[in-house]
């Protein structure tokens, strides 16, 4: 069996587990989100391996860039990628990563930019199931009304990420409705 292998990485905003898998970036999570087991047998499901610790390039690559993102020097990653997910989920998630840096989008606005408003629901649930938290930055939706909504890395985290992209949500201004 394949193995994808996994470290910890503690962000300025919390713990985050990075996995990465034939080469290519499949897992960067909050360590001590609600389903934690469950994302991981999805992940070891897709990828048809078992998780275990140790290091590799392209963690280092992603320490290196997560870095560069906290200290405000990158608003956007450039590394290889896997989205293990359904396809529905992968297409939420490819569009979540057209959001851009310092900008928030709704889960209606989503929905409705997908041609389908009625599907803010199964988005708000595929958002929810984002194993690449800031990369794949779902943190950059919010509700309709402008408030944070659930977040897997807690709302203190979620917000301090909006905060160091500099988004205010006490005006709405810079949201995307």
């Amino acid at each position: 069996m394949s193995n994808i292998i996994t470290t910890i990485y503690k962000s300025p905003v919390g713990e985050i587990t990075l996995g990465v898998f034939e080469d290519k970036l499949c897992m960067c999570d909050w360590t001590y989100r609600k389903q934690r087991e469950a994302v991981n047998k999805r992940i070891e499901v897709t990828c048809q391996a078992e998780m275990i610790t140790g290091t590799h390039e392209l963690i280092d690559q992603t320490i290196y860039q997560l870095d560069r993102y906290f200290t405000k020097e990158i608003q956007k990653f450039h590394l290889p990628i896997l989205l293990c997910g359904t396809e529905f989920q992968k297409s939420v998630w490819n569009d979540l990563v057209e959001i851009p840096y310092g900008e928030t989008m709704s889960y209606s606005s989503l929905s409705r930019k997908r041609k389908n408003p009625k599907s803010i629901r199964a988005v708000a649930a595929a958002n929810g199931a984002n194993a690449l938290s800031i990369i794949v930055p779902c943190h950059r939706i919010i509700g309709a009304d402008g408030a944070l909504t659930g977040y897997a890395g807690g709302l203190r985290a979620k917000q301090a990420l909006l905060d160091l992209e500099g988004i205010d949500l006490s005006h709405g201004q810079q949201s995307l409705f």
